[in-house]
């Protein structure tokens, strides 16, 4: 899917292009946004922002997208979208745009704000698998690469269960915010064939080992994004990685 195999982690509000490209020396791909696509996810971004929250709130969010994706059209790394939608005709308009650019469509069904899981989206995708469902195949479905941002420990979702859901739903991969459940990333490898991006506390090359044991297929850095001497570390550990692979 992309390599070098790290990858920058959508940050709201601040992850956009000119974010990818200070950290594009070091990884395959970074996925921006989050960004809110249809009319109640981006009423909650706008109510999170009144709590001081970051948020992306263009007028237009998919000619927003474009854009980005526009403005990295000659950056050495794959580009990626989070997006947030309660509804299915913007992830059909969000698809096509990432289709086009050979971006990959990740959606949302990780933020746990109050706010988004109200407005039917986030982790409220989480507690609905037949909806995230129907999210992937309409992503799918337009031809794009499409990718699922899960979080770990979440009441009553068993992730190697919805991993498999999505999976048969069209999904190429999954980002798993770990928590502190690294074994996670394991059942889930195990589970699927799906592209496994390990996600959190992701600071150096013992992290990134880690996930790596556990059967990641890629690792993703979120707060440190801005931090080249992470990535340069991060990196080097995800090179030895594959070194190794290739030798066995």
């Amino acid at each position: 899917m992309f390599r070098p195999r790290v990858a920058l982690a959508s940050l709201s509000g601040e992850a956009d292009a000119q974010w990818a490209r200070a950290g594009a020396a070091h990884v395959g791909c970074a996925f921006l946004g989050g960004i809110a696509l249809d009319e109640s996810t981006r009423a909650a971004a706008r109510a999170m922002t009144d709590r001081d929250r970051s948020e992306f709130l263009p007028s237009d969010p998919i000619a927003f997208v474009d854009a980005q994706f526009g403005a990295l059209a000659d950056a050495p790394l794959r580009p990626a979208f989070n997006v947030r939608s309660a509804t299915r005709a913007p992830v059909e308009r969000a698809g096509a745009v990432c289709r086009d650019h050979d971006a990959v469509l990740e959606l949302n069904a990780h933020c746990r704000q109050a706010e988004m899981c109200a407005a039917g989206a986030g982790e409220a995708l989480l507690r609905d698998p037949d909806r995230l469902a129907e999210q992937v195949t309409a992503a799918t479905d337009t031809g794009a690469t499409v990718s699922v941002k899960v979080r770990a420990e979440v009441d009553g979702v068993d992730l190697p269960d919805l991993a498999v859901r999505i999976e048969s739903a069209g999904a190429d991969a999954v980002h798993v915010d770990a928590m502190d459940s690294e074994s996670v990333v394991g059942a889930i490898t195990d589970a699927t064939d799906l592209f496994v991006v390990a996600n959190n506390g992701v600071r150096g090359p013992v992290t990134a080992r880690e996930y790596f044991e556990h059967g990641a297929d890629a690792v993703s850095v979120g707060r440190a994004s801005d931090d080249p001497d992470v990535l340069r570390a991060v990196r080097t550990a995800a090179d030895d990685r594959r070194a190794r692979e290739a030798t066995t």
